[in-house]
This record gives structure tokens, sequence and C-alpha cells, in this order.
């Protein structure tokens, strides 16, 4: 019977999501070390790592269309599994879903910290621009050319 590949197909699920845990604190640990290239190149593995579940998250369904096609979840399929393959897959949830937790928590530690960052290389360039450009604005004109300013001279003199 199927029982089995989904078995294996549960194990598979917990250790890529427990690697996926491990990837994401070490992005979390690379965003605080301020290390964008190696960042990067921890976020292509995250991404891939993600296709891989969610490949092994359409078999998982297949095979339990295959077995039961009005079945939709694992937990349907219970009744046909022998007690000690039932239990061993409940297990395997209940895992699976407290890790698919912390990675949603991580997750969102790193947006947060990469927003962050975000924020503070914005408000600094933000910031090193307003020092460098011209305070008076009216200094050049549209040409490129240093502009002359009307003196107010002109009203004294009777022209407006």
């Amino acid at each position: 019977m199927d029982v089995r590949l989904i078995e294996e197909n549960l194990v598979r699920q917990n250790k890529a999501t427990m690697l996926l845990l491990i990837l994401l604190e070490e992005e979390f640990s690379r965003l605080g070390q301020l290390k964008p290239q190696s960042v990067s190149q921890i976020e292509l593995s995250i991404q891939e790592l993600m296709r891989q579940i969610v490949a092994e998250r359409i078999s998982l369904r297949k095979l339990i269309a295959a077995i039961a096609p009005e079945a939709q979840r694992v937990g349907e399929l219970y009744p046909l599994m022998e007690e000690a393959v039932a239990k061993n897959c409940r297990e395997m949830i209940k895992r699976l879903d407290e890790t698919e937790q912390k990675c949603a928590i991580q997750a969102a530690k790193n947006n947060e910290m990469a927003m962050a960052l975000f924020d503070q290389s914005k408000g600094l360039l933000d910031f090193m621009h307003n020092q460098i450009k011209p305070k008076n604005t009216s200094a050049y004109g549209r040409s490129g050319r240093f502009a002359q300013a009307p003196s107010n001279a002109r009203l004294l003199s009777g022209r407006l």
C-alpha cells in the first residue's frame, strides 16, 4: 500500500522544514552582521528549499488521492492505516506543524530586521543627499547655469 510513501514524504517534509528553520536563523544572524552578499546567498537557498517543500506537498496530495480519491488530508486516511502507522503519521504532522510555526515566526523576524535596515539605509542616504543638495534652490537655472536672482531694488526703482 502507498501508506509507506506517505510516511516517507512526511519524513522528508519534516527534515526540510527543520533545515528551513536553520537557514532562516542563519539569515537573521547575517542580517545582524550586515553582510548583504551572504544574506542573498542564504535567501537563494531558502527559496530553493521552499520550492522543494511545495513539490513534496503536491506529491503528498497525489499520494492521498491515489489511496482515497475523496480524501484531502492525511488525517482522513487514518482509518485505513494500521494503528502504529497512523500514530507515527500524527506525530510527524504535529512536529511538522510546530516547525512551520517556528519558521513563520523567524521569517517575520527576518522581514522586520530587513525592513529596519532598509529604513535606516534610506534615512542615511536621504540625510546625505540633503547635506550635499544646494541650500539655495534658485542658485541654478533650468539650463544648469547660475541663475540671476532679481534684486529687491527693482521694487524701489518702480519696476514690477
